[in-house]
């Protein structure tokens, strides 16, 4: 097997056995990398606008796939991914000096789900207990 292809197998493997917490932070991750790589091209328009239009359909998705019926949370984040929305839009219109804030951002939403996502593999039981309250 080619290099490419085991790497793609081991991806595939990955977000596969990973929870949905998991799921969430990896999106992030990647998020974080189109941000960081649109950072670095700074010298070709072409590409920052690439990466930028890349994280815009991250981020687009993530705010399409909330439940805003339930509110809470959702509601919450709805805000923030608009927000980042149009932070990202700007950016691609030539206002780079607001692309360092945006990273920061995402970079502590990103902290938020690890840490989320962590505490439900160490509490899985007291979590869905606590769901389980909700509901019921």
């Amino acid at each position: 097997m080619a290099a490419d292809e085991l790497r793609a197998r081991f991806l595939r493997d990955r977000v596969m056995t990973a929870s949905p917490a998991q799921r969430v932070v990896m999106i992030y991750d990647r998020l974080n990398l189109d941000l960081a790589r649109a950072a670095a091209a700074v010298d070709d328009p072409a590409e920052a606008g690439a990466q930028l239009a890349h994280a815009m359909q991250i981020v687009t998705e993530l705010h399409s796939s909330l439940d805003t019926a339930a509110g809470g949370p959702a509601d919450n984040l709805s805000s923030i991914y608009a927000f980042l929305i149009r932070e990202l839009i700007a950016i691609r219109g030539g206002q780079t000096q607001r692309l360092p804030a945006v990273i920061e951002m995402v970079t502590g939403l990103r902290e938020a789900w690890a840490t989320a996502a962590e505490q439900v593999v160490r509490e899985p039981a007291s979590l869905g207990a606590a769901a389980g309250a909700w509901v019921g």
